[in-house]
C-alpha cells in the first residue's frame, strides 16, 4: 500500500512541477521551491516503510525542489537557478526562526494547538541546521554540476547531465544531514544504514524526474533562454 501510494504521490508532485511552470513561468517554479521545501521539513518529521526500508515521508516532495532547479538551470540559467536555491534557504531559515519564535508565547488556558506545533517544530536546533547545511550545499551542488556537465557536453546529453547532478547532490544531502543530525547518537552501522536507506529512497524517487525534464523542455522549448552566466 505504501508503495503503491509513494509512486502515485511521487507522480502527482512531478507532474505539479511542470502545471505550476506552465501557468506562472519562472516566478511558479521559485514559489513552487520554497513551497515543497517547507513541507519537506515537515513531513520528515513522518517515517515510513518502503520496499522493506524506514524512510522519511519529505524524500518525495525534495525530488520536486531538484526538478524546479534543474528546470531554472536549463531554461534560464545558473544565475536563475541559484537564485532560487538561496529563496528556498532564506526562506527555510526564517520559517525555523519564526516558529521557535511561535512557540515562546503562552498560550491561553483555552488553546488546543501548542503540543501538537510544539510536537512538529520543536525539533532540536541541531536537526534545524542538518537539514538547513543539507539543502544549501546539495542544491548549489547540483546547479555548479549541472552545468559543469552541460559545458562538456553542449545541449547533448540532458538526462546526464539531469540525472548525475541530481544524484551527486542527493549524496551530499543525505551525508551532510546524517551527518550533523544523527552522528554520535547511534553505533556506527545504524548510523550507515540510515544514511544508506535515506540515500536509496532519494535516488529511486529522483529517477523518476528524467521524464520530466525532458517533457518540460519538449512543451515549453519556446522559454529556452540563452542566459548571461555569473
Amino acid at each position: 500500500m505504501n508503495e503503491t501510494l509513494w509512486i502515485l504521490f511521487a507522480l502527482v508532485d512531478l507532474s505539479m512541477v511542470l502545471v505550476v511552470y506552465r501557468l506562472f513561468g519562472r516566478i511558479g517554479l521559485f514559489g513552487l521551491m520554497v513551497f515543497n521545501l517547507l513541507l519537506c521539513n515537515i513531513q520528515v518529521l513522518k517515517t515510513v516503510e518502503l520496499f522493506g526500508l524506514t524512510t522519511t515521508l519529505g524524500n518525495v516532495l525534495y525530488a520536486s525542489v531538484f526538478l524546479s532547479t534543474d528546470l531554472l538551470s536549463e531554461f534560464y540559467g545558473k544565475k536563475e537557478a541559484r537564485k532560487g536555491v538561496l529563496l528556498g534557504f532564506v526562506t527555510l531559515v526564517m520559517m525555523v526562526t519564526y516558529m521557535q519564535i511561535a512557540l515562546y508565547f503562552q498560550p491561553s488556558a483555552d488553546d488546543f494547538a501548542q503540543p501538537h506545533l510544539s510536537a512538529l517544530f520543536g525539533f532540536m536546533p541541531r536537526i534545524a541546521l542538518a537539514s538547513m547545511m543539507a539543502y544549501l550545499i546539495s542544491q548549489l551542488h547540483d546547479v555548479w554540476a549541472f552545468h559543469a556537465i552541460k559545458a562538456r557536453t553542449g545541449e547533448k546529453l540532458l538526462w546526464l547531465r539531469n540525472n548525475a547532478s541530481t544524484m551527486i547532490s542527493q549524496l551530499l544531502d543525505s551525508a551532510i544531514f546524517c551527518f550533523i543530525a544523527f552522528w554520535g547518537l547511534f553505533p556506527m552501522d545504524v548510523f550507515l544504514e540510515i544514511l544508506l536507506s535515506t540515500y536509496v529512497i532519494k535516488i529511486a524517487v529522483a529517477g523518476l524526474d528524467t521524464p520530466f525534464i525532458y517533457l518540460a523542455k519538449r512543451l515549453f522549448a519556446d522559454r529556452l533562454q540563452a542566459p548571461k552566466e555569473a
